[in-house]
């Protein structure tokens, strides 16, 4: 999932969902001009405001349990829904990609398989989850932008940041798995890996900025982004 304010040019907007979908991505609407918005670009691509971009708020998937122990004080949305059993499980257990099928055929990955996707600039990276569980901080740079992908293979949380800082490009080192604590080698301060706070040392304080990334089935990202990077395969 991605967050994003409904403010635009300082007007409150509400949303909805069109029933339409594009490549196998949710399709919005807003209720006050009728215009059609890309879920997965935050961006609006039929109608009064075609090409307008709705700004994103940095957010991550996680489960309830990781995400309650950091702030215990949370407010939850509940939509009436308990039990366990879970209507798409036959769904995400096939190797069907999605309900319109595939745009492009790219077998690089299995169709289902979860990526961390990130478009930055004029290219696009996906980081399979598969990989991440091995590697689960990774320097990298996509489009120009030097950037950190942290993974939580428990939690199936991927985060990705900026490396710059204070005009200066860290490289950073998974010190502390269980606790998602990493190390950079310019100034060894330690940070939180999933808030990107710096919790110790000479940059204690300091914040690395959130970039726009995606959870998405390896079938969706690769239709919107055909010419994708493959971390693991292509790297």
């Amino acid at each position: 999932g991605i967050v994003y304010s409904r403010e635009i040019d300082g007007q409150e907007f509400t949303f909805g969902v069109s029933g339409k979908l594009i490549m196998n991505v949710l399709v919005m609407y807003d209720r006050q001009t009728g215009s059609l918005w890309s879920q997965l670009l935050g961006e609006s691509v039929e109608g009064e405001l075609k090409g307008t971009k709705l700004e994103y708020f940095s957010s991550w998937m996680t489960t309830w349990e990781d995400w309650k122990g950091r702030y215990p004080d949370t407010l939850a949305l509940v939509k009436g829904y308990s039990g366990g059993a879970d209507r798409y499980d036959s769904y995400y257990e096939s190797d069907r990609a999605g309900v319109i099928g595939e745009e492009h055929l790219d077998d690089r990955l299995q169709t289902k398989q979860f990526v961390v996707g990130v478009a930055q600039g004029d290219e696009a990276a996906a980081y399979p989850f598969s990989v991440l569980s091995f590697e689960p901080a990774v320097n990298d740079i996509v489009g120009g932008t030097p950037l950190l992908v942290v993974f939580q293979e428990r939690t199936g949380t991927g985060v990705v940041f900026d490396r710059e800082i204070e005009e200066q490009t860290l490289t950073f080192s998974l010190t502390d798995p269980e606790g998602m604590i990493l190390t950079d080698d310019q100034t060894g301060s330690t940070w939180d890996g999933l808030t990107g706070v710096a919790v110790d040392g000479p940059l204690e304080g300091q914040s690395l900025n959130r970039l726009k990334s995606t959870s998405s089935f390896w079938f969706g990202w690769k239709d919107w982004y055909p010419e994708t990077r493959v971390y693991g395969k292509d790297t």
